[in-house]
């Protein structure tokens, strides 16, 4: 499986958990965004992002140098609580 169908598959599960006036107040979150020009200034896919260094689970700092030295590093930044 691809990841964009992956992501497909989430996507389409998260329909049938999240509660519909919660998907309504995402949705217009997400228009609100478009419309503000945001897209203009993220960083396009393939972008290297600058070094940085995080605690892990364990409180362990990790930086992102290392884990690039070991393969291509994907970042998710999840916001809030759904």
């Amino acid at each position: 499986m691809t990841l964009q169908e992956e992501l497909d598959a989430l996507k389409a599960q998260s329909r049938t958990r999240i509660p519909e006036e919660a998907q309504a107040i995402m949705r217009r979150a997400v228009e609100d965004l478009r419309k503000s020009g945001i897209l203009d200034r993220v960083p396009k896919v393939g972008t290297e992002a600058p070094d940085f260094t995080l605690p892990n689970l364990a409180g362990q700092p990790v930086s992102s140098r290392a884990l690039r030295a070991r393969g291509p590093l994907v970042v998710s930044v999840y916001r809030g609580k759904w």
